[in-house]
């Protein structure tokens, strides 16, 4: 039986310098002579994993970006590098990653956590909650979900107001506004445009609901 090291051919990427030893060893060396039978399989995406569980996160975003190069619309393998980005603290770049994802399969409720707890890392409050919002339709039992769609809600709604108030603050003088600037200054309307964003999330249920019955 070839070693690890035999078994991955040089050339590709250099992952079995970091190569563990231990319980994550066996499940590793076996991704890896599966890659080595056939390069071109999907067997990268449980092969990033299983580097991620081992603690080399690094690792796991070579392989994972090494097989999307031959399975650019492979999900499995798009939500494992991911999950290695986010390992490395990378939230941006889940971002860009899954945004796409958790549109073309809302239901991949890996790839919608890893949405919201990356924008919710990076302050993007509206994101996160749509994010979260999702988890909970598919997953009504979701406790965690269902506490930080509540918990979003209400920053929401707190955060309304004070919206309102620093846009009031940074408006022109009245003379120098034309007729469409007064408009768009009108707290009421303004009020409405932020509610507009949440019913925009009943639409993108809509939309899911339809997916669903497609499926």
């Amino acid at each position: 039986m070839a070693t690890p090291e035999e078994a991955h051919p040089r050339g590709e990427f250099d992952s079995m310098k970091a190569f563990p030893k231990g319980a994550h060893s066996s499940v590793l060396y076996d991704y890896l002579r599966k890659y080595q039978e056939d390069p071109t399989s999907r067997v990268f995406a449980p092969l990033a994993e299983a580097y991620r569980k081992a603690g080399l996160a690094k690792e796991a975003v070579e392989i994972a970006r090494e097989g999307l190069r031959v399975h650019p619309q492979f999900v499995g393998g798009r939500v494992a590098l991911a999950r290695a980005l986010f390992d490395l603290k990378q939230h941006e770049d889940v971002l860009l990653e899954l945004r796409q994802v958790c549109r073309d399969v809302p239901d991949n409720l890996v790839a919608q956590r890893l949405v919201a707890e990356s924008a919710l890392i990076l302050g993007r409050a509206e994101e996160s909650l749509e994010a979260y919002k999702m988890l909970l339709y598919f997953s009504p039992a979701d406790a965690d979900a269902a506490r930080m769609v509540e918990e979003l809600e209400i920053q929401a709604y707190r955060e309304a107001p004070r919206k309102l108030q620093k846009d009031a603050e940074i408006e022109v003088p009245f003379e120098t506004r034309s007729a469409g600037e007064l408009l768009g200054a009108d707290p009421g309307l303004k009020r409405e445009r932020w509610m507009q964003k949440i019913e925009r999330l009943q639409g993108l249920l809509q939309k899911v609901e339809r997916y669903r019955h497609q499926h």
